[in-house]
């Protein structure tokens, strides 16, 4: 049995980076106006602003990249990545796509009508934007119990199925476009959602004849949290589990930058032969022809074979092992995060950091901002900047990056973390000077108060 030490790969090419001086750090983070999202990668020192599209890939997928087919229709690239996510979701009907809010355009552009509820354990932010540019309403169910960050259930990122069910007899099944699960719930602290809570939605969304699509990012790392915490599924493959969630479901839409170990690319599938036909003619349009979607074919080609190494056991064991070190790590400094850890992230409460700092002056964005002044360290908040004031926390999440970062790097992240602690009542809040919208947090400027 291996030990908690075991890495299942190791290093072959290295990326040098630096930590920029405090003084130019400091004059960096005023010109991006306090949003890390404008700060260019080479002044960050260790950035866990998102693990989309940021991990290594493996000397595998650099060698299928070699053999990339980029013939515009019908390269033998995208008959392995076809083959590939058939294989994994059992979904005749795929339509690549440049990434993963490119698929929920080209699925809700057509399966949903202006007026229409769509309903989530918890919408991601290009996911409800998405939604609430096709003029629907989209409305988080989550359970209770994921409201307290202490409560230390083993799936906290479940669909509440009272609420769902109270939801629909008070809308009517016919107001009801689609219910979508997000696994993991990455708003909700990359929480896992249980089978048998999957099995419950399907049964009551098929019994009131409503779309279940999964949005399926973090299905490796959700099936290995069942595989551990779920009765019944200790023997299961991680493989055999993300085919049992996804024959739950009407279909899913993929960014592959997650799951999918590639540093761009995505995919929409489902069973409905005539709405494939409509997504298949929106997505010429908007992205491509039907069998590149967007992407190069030497892409396609690396994610055929990353989509089957994120479900490796050994890698995931490491994935989540890593996140997991660093939660442990956090709360030993008595800083306090969300728990359980979910599978790709640790999510920083800094509400509870700050508490005198008021929710109308981003506390997540404060820390955000004092991370990268004491370490170099970009994150990315997930709070009132990024979700509005009905936020459920103030967080700042630590994405990590697969296959990236070493226990030495992580070790600095919880450093630099106690010592902002060490001083969390001098950290002031911050003032919005522009940006509205569902995607504000992308481009918003910032000011700290009493600049």
């Amino acid at each position: 049995m291996e030990g908690p030490w075991y890495k299942p790969f190791r290093i072959k090419v290295v990326e040098p980076i630096r930590l920029i001086p405090r003084a130019e750090r400091e004059r960096k983070l005023k010109e991006a106006g306090y949003n890390l999202f404008n700060l260019r990668s080479e002044d960050i020192y260790i950035d866990l602003l998102t693990d989309s599209g940021t991990g290594a890939m493996s000397q595998a997928q650099w060698a299928a990249m070699m053999e990339g087919d980029e013939a515009y229709a019908g390269s033998h690239s995208f008959a392995s990545f076809l083959e590939a996510v058939r294989e994994i979701t059992g979904f005749p009907h795929v339509l690549p796509t440049h990434q993963g809010r490119a698929a929920e355009h080209v699925l809700f552009s057509c399966a949903l009508e202006p007026g229409k509820y769509v309903l989530s354990n918890t919408f991601f932010d290009t996911t409800r934007a998405n939604v609430i540019a096709r003029g629907c309403m989209p409305l988080d169910l989550p359970i209770p119990e994921a409201l307290d960050p202490e409560n230390d259930l083993p799936f906290k990122g479940n669909m509440d199925l009272k609420a769902l069910e109270r939801t629909i007899a008070e809308k009517g099944p016919g107001k009801i476009a689609m219910i979508i699960l997000t696994v993991t719930n990455n708003t909700m602290a990359g929480q896992p959602v249980s089978l048998g809570n999957v099995r419950a939605v399907s049964k009551i969304a098929r019994a009131h004849g409503i779309p279940l699509f999964i949005d399926a990012c973090r299905h490796a790392e959700n099936s290995y949290f069942v595989r551990e915490r779920e009765p019944g599924y200790a023997d299961k493959s991680p493989l055999e589990i993300s085919r049992e969630l996804f024959s739950l479901a009407d279909g899913c839409t993929m960014s592959a930058k997650k799951d999918g170990l590639g540093n761009i690319g995505g995919f929409l599938a489902m069973r409905d032969q005539e709405l494939f036909e409509r997504c298949k003619e929106r997505l010429i349009l908007v992205e491509g022809f039907p069998t590149y979607g967007g992407l190069a074919g030497r892409d396609l080609a690396a994610l055929a074979v990353g989509l089957k190494e994120a479900l490796e056991l050994d890698y995931l064991r490491d994935r989540v092992g890593q996140v997991r070190w660093l939660a442990e790590r956090l709360r030993e400094e008595s800083i306090p995060i969300y728990w359980p850890p979910g599978g790709h992230a640790v999510y920083v409460d800094a509400g509870r950091l700050f508490p005198h700092i008021p929710l109308d002056e981003f506390p997540g964005q404060a820390l955000a901002c004092a991370l990268y002044l004491e370490g170099g360290i970009r994150t990315c908040e997930v709070g009132a900047a990024m979700l509005g004031k009905d936020a459920p926390f103030q967080f700042v999440r630590l994405a990590i990056p697969r296959r990236v970062y070493t226990r030495e790097h992580l070790e600095e992240v919880v450093e630099t973390l106690v010592r902002i602690a060490e001083r969390a009542g001098e950290i002031r809040g911050m003032r919005l000077v522009a940006g509205e919208g569902p995607l504000r947090h992308f481009t918003a400027r910032f000011e700290p108060l009493g600049a």
